[in-house]
């Protein structure tokens, strides 16, 4: 009843709409605001115009003219409904639908009509009733678009009508009529005609202005139905070749489309083709459109090649050309990416949120990356990627991230160019990911991989540089963490990163001063260095040019003044250390800017940097170990820093004059004293100016030393200033460099300390060294190293001097130090117990304690140990020197001397006090390294001295040595034994160990304190200068053994030989090659930086060859290698060969095809392997360093031989035969180096060598052609033979060693045959029956060799044997099931049969006590496999008396049983 009433008002009130006689005054008012065209009268109204309304009116809806909405009366399905019902049930149907159409094409023809019938229509109410209608209704239009009747007709009539307005864009009230025909469109329960409708927009589209064409397309997939998307995406596809204008709307509906997989794949594929003609702004959509498209199959390739196209470098623009863009766009598009950001950073949004939600995305982003095997190919993206995957950590993204980026940098495809070309061009960006970014550098600093350790220290850099305060910070905060950590690397790298920071950015950096003072806190963990550069840093950053951090000043110095003031020794070594580096930036000279003179320091800083220096000389006067530190460290900011002039003078004015009254004294002056031993001139070089010279008083201050330290025991007050002999050598090396800085680097003011004598004792007294008392050896071995330390230090100021005199004097301080190390030797060799007196300063104070327990006193020195023995000192390094200022007279009992020269004793009584010393045996000094001081740099100099050797003086008569400054042997191993712990210490990356919590850290870079301060570069670049004395004395070591050779008839043991020589020789022969090795190993020489140093380095060898001339890498490679190859027929020892074939594989990885000199490399190797070694003295050389060297000489000789399975069937089958019919004690004839002690080695190489080598046969292919697989099986065949003649050698050599080795590389090479080579046995096995049956059968036999050998293990019980059998008995059974599963693949499963193994030793006897019962005699074991299988009862307690046999009786396929099955 309700619902009549309401439509019968409805029908009422559009009567009275349409009456031309109403009297509603707001009726006229809305018909009369039209376009300004008079109003139609009713009466003029068409037919067509009567039904139209007529039928609207009956079905609810009133049309309203003017610009008043539509009014609706009931639901509009109710209109729809009763639309429909009219239309069919009139007489003239279908008919009436045209006119229906005409009424509405006529009504629309006004603007207004059509703009009202586009918009909603409103709820009529009526009588405040209104809960019938809908709050929200569709419009006329749409609601006629519902009926499926009208629907076609509709939509012609309204795309009719939308070319009428495309270009008048939107209207006054933003109201655009184009998109508002199209939105009618969108979403309808039915599309009558699919097809027809999407023909006619896409010809809209084509004539369309951009707008209405962006509009168009994007509203497709809401217009057209599934049916259709195929075919549009097509026609959408070849659009957007056309037209790039649409790039954004067609890949948006393309986006939404329901497409089939092949036609998303082509579309993708045209839309990567035109990627990189996209405009910038349209990128972000195209790239999001790919990411979302891939599926799991296509992803890697999609990745990839999107990664390829896109360059992220171009998208980087200057700002007028990005201000020209941004005109062109329309003002929406450039408002919306002004609102996004930039297009970068869009882009990678789109990224992010692909590798977010989709697994495979993140999956195929490393796998690209990773796949880059160029470093020019690396890209901005890449990069940006990984911190993308890394911020995300979607799908355990973060831990691939860091692991590709690793890889990558570890080796050198992403380099620090690229990282600083991203932060540079992208900064915005990155700081997105500035956790990320932070964790990541973080990760890489902490990484016990060197090589990857600075690429996280310039991530730090470059982050504090380009990002704000808050990443600075953190930056800052992060790099103390490092420092507090206390692990060595990651110490480093974050100081030497402080460091940079404060000297780039001092202002910046000067805001965290005190996040950098906290690390004050945490020093018990750093080593000396490390805290020099804590100092360096702090006290730049508070005392520097700008004084930024003035306010941590006051700090500094209550740090300063507690440490000095402390009683432990550790904590005065800190203030110390501080003090010396505040000194050094307080006192800096400022040089002159521009034109304004040098600024004198201000008065107050000067007297606050005197102060300073009182301060720390009064805190260490009473401690020598104190103040030894003090002028070491003085002396290192003299040569490291430029002071005022003012602080300079200052230092040096006391030092000259303190170092004379202290340690020097005249000739000729008489010194009373009690001494231990008698005091006696020794190794005095300035023989003119007997009596007006000077000498060093060592000896009556260490006596002094001793009696103080007894003293000081005894009382509880603290002594005054002392003087000891501790500072001897560190006050002179102070006094040196203040002279050299005054002088430019002239010495001549001290030049007489180089010659002058010392007051020591006679050193015959070494020998009587079991007669004396413990106080008396330890107060000689104190004497002995005092007078080396000296020595070297000497030795370090005067190296550089050009003058023939003073370098033949350096020449002779280095045969006192080769000859007082003998004698050292021997002393430290009769006292137990001793701790040496301290040399290097900066270390710990438990070093010594540690050293008492662990050094090697008292040991006597053993062959074959690899470290160079030296019985006695040369010849040619003693006799003109030290030996020679030895008086001859001693009396022991004489108390008051007058220090005069002595007569120089004969050279025969020398020559026999030689012969007897050579009895003598002592310690080896290499754990006494870290009482020496330490030599420079420089002093390698001396390099470049040719060499004396014994021959040389024999052909020349002695008449040319004083002439020309030479080298002696122990002079020349004694320099490259120092330049070899050199190099090793400053070029070898060793990983960052972190030391165990319990155990005490040992600082291998005691010694080292000097050379730390300067970088590996600087190390590198040194060595590259050496080179060509290096190489003449390599060319001399050649030259001496190949006369050696040629005199004795092509052996080196000759009647005539001089073991002494030879073995010194032999030393600077291997040093050399190591020295080499060592170098050209350097990972930095592959940095693009460092190719110029390298190709000078490999210069030098190949000039020895080929001459100067400007050659290429490779070329320079080639000749080096050459030149190298000649020293391989002088080798005297096994461990030299071993060093030059190091050295020639070192070298020629520096080229592009290291494979071009593997063949010469394996022949040098086979003709070392194929020599007869003997020692100097005529033995064999033999030992644990003997077969260590063989065994890597070995591997290299199997590593670069062509074929490694005849290679290993040749010494398996060959050598070893002939090793087994010689003599018990004698050698293989062919290769000497084969003999029963060394069998171990070479089974163990070739066992490890075979397993490695089957590994790398290429995994077989059912799609393998005849050829590929008969060469596979043919490989297969002999791996097999040689596997199964190394097996049965335990026959022979049954020790547990060779057993261990055989069980382990037994279980790998079986895993690496059922792996590998099975699945070639399944696909061969019908084409090549009768070899793979031979294949099977020797490995049969092989097999069964090794579950005997388990049997064996268990029953001698030995763990060591044990631990591999289930390992291995569990491959033997699943080697028997898989040799079943080829029969049964091969339809021959009726050949194989399994049995029961019975338990055998290692000759085959059986194991009575396991005896398995009911089993036939042994079989083959072929083919077999563990099936089902009734056991007894031996077995049921012992698992491994079951071995399965099968295939046929006697361990053979039998052919006819194939052939039928195969059939």
């Amino acid at each position: 009843m309700m619902r009549k009433k309401r439509r019968s008002c409805v029908e009422t009130v559009v009567e009275g709409a349409n009456t031309t006689t109403t009297t509603n005054s707001t009726t006229k008012a809305k018909k009369s605001r039209t376009t300004g065209r008079p109003p139609k009268e009713s009466v003029s109204d068409d037919t067509n115009q009567s039904v139209f309304t007529k039928f609207l009116r009956e079905a609810g809806v009133t049309v309203k003219r003017g610009a008043t909405s539509n009014e609706i009366a009931v639901d509009q399905v109710v209109f729809q409904k009763r639309i429909e019902q009219q239309l069919r049930k009139n007489p003239n149907y279908p008919g009436i639908i045209q006119e229906f159409i005409t009424g509405l094409e006529s009504h629309i023809e006004d603007p207004e009509n059509f703009r009202n019938c586009l918009l909603p229509c409103v709820p009529q109410l009526s009588d405040g009733d209104g809960s019938s209608v809908s709050s929200f209704q569709e419009s006329l239009l749409r609601m006629l678009l519902g009926i499926e009747i009208l629907q076609t007709s509709t939509i012609n009539t309204l795309l009719e009508k939308l070319p009428e307005f495309m270009l008048d864009g939107a209207g006054d009230a933003g109201i655009s009529v184009p998109r508002i025909i199209i939105n009618q469109l969108k979403w309808l329960d039915r599309v009558v005609d699919s097809k027809e409708l999407a023909a006619k927009l896409m010809e809209l589209v084509s004539v369309a202005p951009v707008d209405v064409q962006r509009d168009i397309i994007t509203s497709l997939p809401e217009i057209l139905e599934d049916s259709q998307h195929n075919d549009i995406a097509r026609e959408l596809n070849s659009l957007l070749q056309t037209n790039t204008q649409l790039t954004v709307p067609i890949l948006d509906a393309l986006s939404s489309l329901n497409l089939s997989s092949s036609l998303l794949t082509e579309v993708r594929g045209a839309v990567m083709t035109t990627l990189a003609a996209v405009q910038l702004e349209d990128l972000p959509v195209v790239v999001k459109f790919i990411l979302h498209s891939v599926s799991v199959l296509d992803a890697y390739e999609v990745v990839n090649n999107l990664r390829k196209k896109l360059e992220l470098e171009q998208c980087v623009l200057p700002p007028a050309l990005q201000l020209s863009q941004s005109r062109t766009r329309s003002d929406g598009a450039a408002a919306a990416a002004s609102t996004a950001g930039s297009s970068v950073a869009l882009i990678l949004d789109g990224i992010k949120s692909a590798v977010r939600f989709q697994k495979t995305i993140s999956e195929a982003w490393l796998k690209a990356i990773d796949s880059v095997d160029e470093s020019e190919n690396h890209k901005v993206i890449d990069l940006l990627v990984l911190f993308i995957l890394h911020s995300t950590n979607a799908n355990q993204s973060r831990r691939g991230a860091e692991r590709v980026l690793k890889s990558k940098v570890r080796t050198g495809l992403i380099q620090e160019a690229l990282l600083q070309k991203t932060f540079r061009d992208h900064s915005q960006v990155m700081r997105g990911y500035f956790p990320s970014i932070l964790a990541v550098a973080q990760c890489l600093l902490r990484s016990p991989d060197p090589c990857v350790v600075p690429f996280g220290g310039h991530m730090y850099q470059l982050s504090f540089i380009e990002f704000d305060s808050y990443c600075q910070q953190e930056v800052v905060g992060s790099l103390v963490t490092h420092v507090c950590s206390g692990v060595g690397g990651e110490v480093d790298m974050a100081l030497e990163l402080l460091c940079g920071l404060v000297t780039e950015k001092p202002s910046e950096m000067a805001l965290y001063a005190v996040f950098v003072k906290g690390i004050l806190d945490y020093m018990d963990n750093l080593t000396p260095q490390q805290i020099r550069r804590l100092f360096h840093l702090l006290s730049r950053l508070a005392f520097g040019q700008q004084q930024q951090g003035a306010h941590i000043q006051d700090d500094m110095h209550i740090v300063i003044r507690k440490q000095l003031s402390s009683m432990v020794p550790k904590y005065k070594r800190i203030g110390i250390i501080g003090a010396v580096m505040i000194v050094g930036s307080m006192g800096a000279f400022q040089p002159k800017v521009k034109e304004v003179k040098d600024q004198p320091l201000p008065q107050e800083t000067f007297r606050q940097v005197t102060a300073l220096l009182e301060l720390v000389r009064s805190s260490s006067d009473s401690s020598p170990e104190a103040a030894a530190l003090y002028y070491d460290e003085l002396a290192n900011l003299i040569l490291s820093s430029t002071l005022d002039p003012q602080v300079q003078e200052n230092i040096a004015k006391s030092v000259l004059d303190d170092f004379q009254d202290d340690f020097v004294v005249d000739l000729g002056k008489e010194i009373t004293g009690s001494f231990p031993f008698p005091a006696r001139l020794m190794y005095n070089l300035d023989e003119e100016e007997s009596q007006e010279g000077i000498a060093i008083n060592l000896l009556p201050l260490l006596a002094k030393d001793i009696q103080n330290n007894r003293e000081q025991l005894s009382q509880t007050k603290r002594a005054n200033k002392r003087v000891s002999p501790l500072c001897l050598s560190p006050f002179f090396r102070l006094l040196r460099l203040c002279e050299e800085k005054q002088h430019h680097g002239d010495l001549e003011e001290i030049d007489a300390l180089l010659g002058c004598p010392l007051v020591i004792t006679g050193l015959d007294v070494v020998e009587k060294i079991n007669s004396l008392s413990k106080a008396e050896r330890e107060f000689l071995c104190n004497l002995l190293f005092f007078t080396i330390n000296w020595f070297r230090e000497v030795i370090n100021a005067f190296c550089r001097l050009k003058e023939t005199e003073m370098k033949m004097k350096v020449m002779t301080r280095l045969q006192n130090i080769t000859y007082l190390q003998t004698l050292l030797e021997r002393a430290l060799a009769g006292t137990s117990g001793y701790v040496p007196p301290v040399a290097n300063f900066d270390g710990e104070t438990s070093d010594a304690a540690t050293f008492a327990s662990t050094a090697p006193v008292n040991k006597a020195k053993k062959d074959g140990t690899g470290k160079k023995k030296r019985k006695a000192p040369s010849k040619s390094s003693s006799e003109n020197s030290s030996l020679l200022e030895e008086p001859t007279e001693a009396n022991e009992t004489q108390q008051a001397i007058v220090l005069v020269l002595k007569e120089q004793p004969e050279k025969e009584k020398e020559k026999e006090k030689e012969k007897e010393k050579e009895t003598w045996q002592g310690v080896s000094l290499v754990s006494y390294r870290q009482f020496f001081r330490e030599l420079d740099m420089e002093v390698l100099s001396v390099l470049q001295c040719g060499l004396l050797s014994r021959s040389l003086l024999d052909s020349e008569l002695q008449t040319k040595v004083q002439e020309e400054v030479l080298l002696g042997p122990a002079e020349l191993v004694f320099l490259l034994e120092d330049m070899l712990r050199k190099v090793e210490f400053s070029l070898t990356s060793a990983p960052v160990k972190r030391a165990p919590f319990f155990k005490t850290r040992t600082d291998k870079s005691v010694g080292f304190s000097h050379l730390q301060q300067r970088s590996a570069k600087d190390i590198a670049a040194c060595c590259v200068e050496l080179l060509p004395a290096l190489c003449s004395h390599l060319e001399n070591c050649h030259n001496h053994f190949q006369t050696l050779l040629s005199e004795n008839n092509g052996v080196v043991d000759g009647p005539a030989t001089d073991v002494q020589e030879q073995q010194l020789m032999s030393s600077c022969y291997q040093l050399l090659l190591q020295v080499l090795n060592t170098t050209f190993s350097w990972s930095g020489f592959s940095l693009p930086g460092q190719r110029g140093l390298l190709k000078k380095a490999l210069g030098v060898l190949a000039e020895r060859l080929k001459g100067r001339s400007e050659l290429t890498l490779e070329q320079l490679v080639k000749h080096s290698f050459e030149y190298l190859l000649n020293f391989g027929s002088t080798m005297p020892s096994l461990s030299t060969a071993l060093c030059l074939s190091q050295l020639l594989s070192t070298v020629s990885e520096k080229g592009g095809n290291p494979a071009a000199y593997r063949e010469q490399t394996a022949s040098l190797a086979k003709r070392f392997l194929s020599q007869d070694w003997v020692t100097a003295s005529g033995e064999k050389e033999r030992g644990n360093k003997f077969n260590e060297a063989l065994h890597t000489l070995l591997r290299i000789y199997l590593d670069n031989v062509d074929d490694v399975l005849k290679a290993v069937e040749e010494i398996a089958g060959e050598r070893i035969p002939e090793l087994l019919n010689a003599p018990k004690n004698e050698s293989s004839p062919t290769w000497p180096t084969l003999n029963r002690q060394t069998f171990l080695v070479f089974y163990k190489v070739m066992m490890a060598e075979l397993e490695k080598a089957v590994r790398k046969i290429p995994a077989s292919k059912i799609s393998d052609n005849a050829e590929a697989q008969s060469e596979k099986l043919l490989t297969w065949n002999l791996a097999v033979r040689d596997f199964h003649v190394l097996v049965n050698l335990v026959k022979v050599f049954d020790s547990r060693p060779v057993l261990n080795v055989c069980l382990k590389y037994g279980r790998l090479f079986l895993e690496s045959f059922l792996k590998l080579g099975m699945p070639l046995l399944d696909y061969s096995f019908k084409r090549h029956k009768e070899d793979v049956q031979s294949l099977l059968k020797t490995f049969q036999l092989s097999t069964r060799q090794l579950h005997h050998m388990c049997g064996y293990s268990k029953i001698h019980q030995d763990t060591s044997l044990t631990n591999h059998v289930p390992a291995l008995k569990k491959s033997l059974e699943l080697f028997v099931y898989r040799v079943k599963a080829t029969l049964t693949l091969n339809n021959c499963q009726e050949a194989f049969w399994i049995g029961n193994l019975k338990n055998r030793n290692l000759k085959g006897e059986e194991i009575l006590s396991q005896r398995s019962q009911g089993s036939d005699e042994e079989e083959g074991e072929e083919e077999h496999s563990l099936l089902p299988q009734e056991k007894s009862e031996d077995e049921g307690q012992e698992s491994d008396s079951e071995e399965p046999k099968m295939i046929n009786g006697e361990g053979n396929v039998a052919e006819e049983d194939i052939t039928d099955d195969s059939e």
